[in-house]
């Protein structure tokens, strides 16, 4: 989830914990669980700072290990460690326990967007991503947001948030309801597909989709279950050319090509130098691909320039890639 939706999602942590009776009959224990539970929804995400390095180090490594199994381990106990270091009067069992569920929770929802986690680290570096829930969506953080309000104006955060995360779970339901139901259009439309990503976006009824079978990769969208296509490529393998097996040696390819399970590839050539793009077909948007791979070489195929990322419009990708001044 993005961001805000955790920052939030700690809050309503620190409401909900006020069931606890331990928590709920010690100032000192209660002041604790706020703290914990908010840094604890955040911790995860610490790895976003490596995102100021560069986006190939970033895309390679963001949920990754920080949501991994050992992490989810570690995070309680050195975030609880902190806290208690300050306030020692808190209950140190509970203090943890809810630290843990923050944490938890954290890597727990992340596993609903489409982006996913490494969360089954170190048994498995498979990304974990069901397709579910928008990284941001409208309707879990407006139910936050009006729990929030309802604590600020005097209802029990506790039963308030426990009504609130009973309507969440209805919720989930629908959505692998409704997900279920493009599936199922998708695969009547193209019987002979081998994999289809659905992913959510901002709006309820509506996903994107990608799909693959042995020939072809195809691009559609799906508004109140009824499925269109709207691009449709030939599925080309990578030749184990000179030029683009020298791109492939780029960090920035390397990672794109880490990440992303459904894509397609160009080559361009010119008098002095080749262009090599890799391109996202999961996050098409107003008839534009904005997850791209770039790779730019000269003639003696050493790397001029490269870059990975989102942009949404040529002009950008040119800046980036230093072509056009800034």
């Amino acid at each position: 989830m993005d961001t805000g939706t955790h920052v939030v999602m700690g809050l309503a942590l620190g409401g909900l914990a006020t069931l606890d009776p331990v928590v709920a009959e010690n100032p000192a224990t209660a002041s604790a669980v706020l703290i914990s539970v908010i840094v604890g929804s955040q911790a995860p995400d610490i790895d976003t700072v490596l995102k100021l390095k560069n986006n190939a180090v970033y895309i390679r490594n963001h949920r990754g290990i920080t949501h991994s199994i050992p992490a989810v381990m570690l995070w309680p106990i050195a975030i609880t460690g902190l806290v208690y270091a300050f306030i020692p009067e808190a209950n140190l069992l509970h203090l943890w326990l809810w630290t843990f569920l923050a944490v938890f929770l954290h890597v727990f929802v992340d596993i609903f967007n489409a982006y996913g986690t490494q969360a089954l680290r170190p048994f498995s570096h498979k990304w974990v991503a069901l397709g579910v829930i928008n990284t941001f969506d409208p309707i879990i953080f407006g139910l936050h947001l009006v729990g929030l309000l309802l604590w600020i104006f005097g209802a029990d955060p506790g039963f308030t948030f426990a009504a609130i995360y009973a309507v969440l779970v209805a919720y989930y339901i629908i959505r692998f309801r409704t997900r279920k139901a493009v599936y199922q259009e998708v695969k009547s439309l193209i019987p002979d597909a081998t994999e289809i990503i659905i992913s959510p976006t901002l709006k309820f009824h509506q996903w994107k989709i990608a799909v693959m079978n042995e020939h072809q990769f195809f691009v559609g969208r799906s508004e109140n279950q009824k499925v269109q296509i709207l691009d449709q490529f030939n599925r080309v393998a990578i030749p184990e050319t000179p030029v683009l097996e020298a791109a492939k040696k780029d960090d920035n390819l390397s990672a794109f090509l880490s990440f992303s399970p459904v894509y397609r590839w160009e080559v361009d050539e010119y008098d002095d130098s080749y262009e090599v793009r890799f391109i996202d077909l999961r996050y098409r948007s107003k008839d534009y691909y904005p997850f791209v791979a770039v790779v730019q070489l000269d003639s003696d195929l050493q790397i001029i320039n490269s870059y990975t990322g989102w942009i949404f419009s040529e002009e950008k990708l040119r800046r980036k890639l230093d072509i056009l001044p800034s």
